[in-house]
């Protein structure tokens, strides 16, 4: 009988062993834009709390985002630029998430309020070198920018027409190291996500319009360009990733978006 009793209990614990297995918390990975940080952050919280899935996200840049769904390293893709015609002749699909705008930044002890379009295209080619040109204080400007392949680069650069004619001083790998490097040096200029900018940078104006979800939605401020998700037309998402997909694209997911400072696609 003692027996008996000892072969059920190991088999009882071989089930344990083997539910615990089964039962591995399910997860979903996106890869990508370091602007979308906070927008998927919180879109992820809320979702984990509804459903219990956890969202991982990895901040590579736009184009290593996409190239890693197109690899299959990831479930979704996160790009805050459109899909190129090679990209899309990848097998690669492009969902409009939601709208940022582009803030243009100087330091907080910059004079200069407001640049135009035409303005800020003639400080990133070189064509005005110094401060004093446009009111500020007389100092050389120190441009700073992102990586080539960030979606950041890409719709700053083609919005104000200086496709590779940009003059950068440094050229840097994530929104956020481009708002501290602006934040400390009084003569630079940059530009970033809205949702990211904090007070440790002035945002000027472009044409005397301030980058807000009225002015974004609207069209009205112009320097602003699409966060996308980015995946396979070929492959379908697995379950978690598409309940994922699914809520981030509904109208449940407006109030969060808005709460990360971007305006909602849907």
């Amino acid at each position: 009988m003692k027996k008996i009793i000892s072969i059920l209990t190991s088999a009882l614990v071989m089930c344990s062993m083997f539910a615990g297995c089964s039962s591995e918390k399910e997860s979903v990975s996106t890869d990508g834009s370091t602007s979308m940080e906070k927008v998927i952050g919180v879109l992820g919280e809320t979702f984990e709390n509804d459903t219990g899935i956890t969202v991982t996200y990895n901040p590579t840049g736009s184009g290593s985002g996409i190239k890693a769904v197109a690899a299959g390293t990831c479930d979704i893709g996160l790009s805050s630029r459109e899909l190129k015609d090679e990209e899309k002749e990848q097998g690669l699909t492009a969902t409009v998430l939601a709208y940022d705008g582009i803030a243009i930044i100087v330091n907080n002890d910059n004079p200069v309020s407001d640049l135009d379009i035409e303005t800020i295209a003639k400080i990133y080619t070189g064509e005005i070198e110094n401060w004093s040109e446009i009111g500020g204080n007389d100092s050389e400007i120190v441009l700073i920018g992102r990586e080539a392949g960030s979606g950041t680069r890409d719709g700053f650069e083609s919005i104000t027409g200086t496709e590779d004619s940009c003059k950068y001083r440094q050229e840097l790998t994530s929104t956020g190291d481009v708002i501290t490097t602006v934040a400390g040096n009084p003569a630079a200029i940059g530009y970033a996500s809205v949702a990211s900018v904090k007070d440790s940078v002035k945002i000027v104006t472009v044409g005397g319009i301030a980058p807000t979800e009225e002015t974004i939605r609207d069209g009205s401020y112009v320097v602003q360009r699409p966060f996308v998700l980015v995946t396979k037309s070929d492959k379908k998402l697995s379950e978690s990733a598409q309940k994922f997909f699914d809520y981030i694209t509904s109208e449940k997911a407006r109030e969060a978006i808005s709460v990360a400072g971007v305006v909602a696609a849907n």
